[in-house]
């Protein structure tokens, strides 16, 4: 059963959150067989409901035969306990369901180690003791005969079983935290390689389920995980792709994102998401059909925000074109650089990659420059790397007039023609 308080706060209505996290419960595995709502201002402290809607969906829960309810929202300890008292039931939030999803489809290494991490640090303080677990671990108390050969080497307070899994959870963390530390130093590596290849890099983000890997797979010709589920991608994959000005850039599918992420999640996956910050621009995928598309996006910004991405130069592909029945009359003005497209048909795909190629051709350097023969490397480098506007063949050389990325200019300052103050006009960019 999945249930909700909707405060006034909240940009999404509590229907729509409701449907969201009754996918999430498919995706993990769950049959939902009812919904409830309450409208509060606040949410209870100790009950997350007010004491009246509670016993509701007591009552509610024993007349659907019900086994689990899950609360559109992350619970406190607290809350979590006194819910499962009242309704005699097992209860798990918002976050509890997203952190199973992503173990079931974290498939390589470092997204297990995330996904663990993850999942203990939001277990740490829901770990409670009940009944004899409670109990103390070799105490030093006398028996009733005044006897202490029980207590021999025993001696002292002890320790409470719970006192132990919290310890042990504690050096488990400690040792996910540096397992993915090396990962973030090999990532980091593997990133700096990649820049010494000179080539610009795009990171391809957007709410979880509109489509970002099928566009990924459609524009690279790959073949990750494409699946009509909320994140069915967790892993980063990334590949060339070659512009319609001929310009190589690279293209790197990331995790979705989704309202109400968990904040474990983005420190956890920070190995991951680094692929998000430290890209050049962002490919924003958007399902247009959907009838949250804007707050989706909204919600895509705040992620970005905390990030610090939000300012990246982005192009937004507005997917799923197929599915509507007047593709032309979408309002493009709401998002920035946007393309109408369809990851499925390819429709709008020569438009969406002359879109990328003037967004980073804007992020580029004017340049003229006359390369001699003996440079044909040069000459390969600046079509590959950068955005050749006019190229001309004489008995110098090759003189190219066109767009670099910043830290190639040095490369090609020596043979450098343009005169100071000359430029070529933002305006004339293809």
């Amino acid at each position: 059963m999945a249930v909700e308080a909707e405060r006034a706060e909240s940009p999404w209505g509590a229907e729509d959150s409701l449907e969201e996290l009754a996918s999430l419960a498919s995706t993990a595995g769950a049959e939902v067989v009812g919904r409830a709502i309450q409208r509060l201002e606040y949410a209870s402290p100790q009950a997350y409901f007010g004491k009246g809607r509670v016993q509701e969906v007591a009552r509610e829960c024993a007349a659907l035969d019900v086994s689990l309810v899950i609360v559109d929202d992350e619970l406190s300890p607290a809350q979590q306990r006194h819910l499962e008292e009242a309704l005699e039931r097992r209860v798990l939030d918002r976050t509890a369901i997203i952190l199973d999803i992503f173990a079931q489809h974290a498939h390589t290494r470092e997204g297990q180690l995330q996904v663990e991490l993850a999942q203990y640090e939001y277990q740490l303080p829901r770990l409670i003791g009940k009944g004899a677990a409670l109990s103390r671990l070799g105490g030093g108390s006398r028996g009733a005969a005044g006897g202490t050969g029980g207590a021999i080497g025993a001696r002292g307070p002890g320790e409470t079983r719970l006192e132990i899994d919290r310890r042990r959870v504690r050096a488990r963390i400690a040792a996910l935290r540096r397992e993915l530390e090396e990962v973030r130093a090999q990532r980091t590596q593997q990133r700096r390689l990649r820049s010494s290849g000179d080539l610009p890099v795009i990171a391809v983000v957007g709410y979880t389920n509109a489509g970002k890997s099928t566009l990924f797979n459609a524009l690279t010709s790959s073949n990750v995980l494409a699946e009509d589920k909320l994140f069915a991608t967790l892993d980063p994959t990334t590949r060339h792709l070659t512009l319609p000005s001929h310009q190589e850039i690279l293209l790197t599918d990331t995790v979705g994102f989704i309202q109400k992420l968990p904040t474990t999640l983005i420190a956890a996956f920070r190995a991951t998401l680094e692929e998000v910050s430290e890209a050049d621009i962002l490919l924003e995928v958007v399902d247009i059909t959907h009838v949250n598309a804007v707050e989706q996006s909204e919600t895509v910004n705040k992620v970005l925000g905390e990030l610090e991405a939000g300012d990246k130069p982005r192009v937004t592909a507005l997917n799923k074109i197929d599915l509507l029945e007047n593709p032309g009359e979408i309002d493009t003005s709401l998002f920035p650089n946007a393309v109408p497209v369809s990851a499925l048909t390819r429709d709008g795909f020569v438009e969406l990659r002359e879109m990328i190629s003037r967004v980073a051709s804007a992020t580029m350097e004017t340049i003229r420059v006359m390369i001699p023969y003996e440079r044909g490397d040069l000459v390969e480098i600046f079509h590959r790397r950068g955005r050749v506007r006019i190229e001309r063949h004489d008995e110098d050389g090759t003189h190219i007039m066109g767009y670099l990325p910043p830290h190639l200019r040095s490369m090609f300052q020596p043979f450098n023609t343009q005169t100071a103050g000359e430029s070529l006009a933002t305006s004339q960019r293809d």
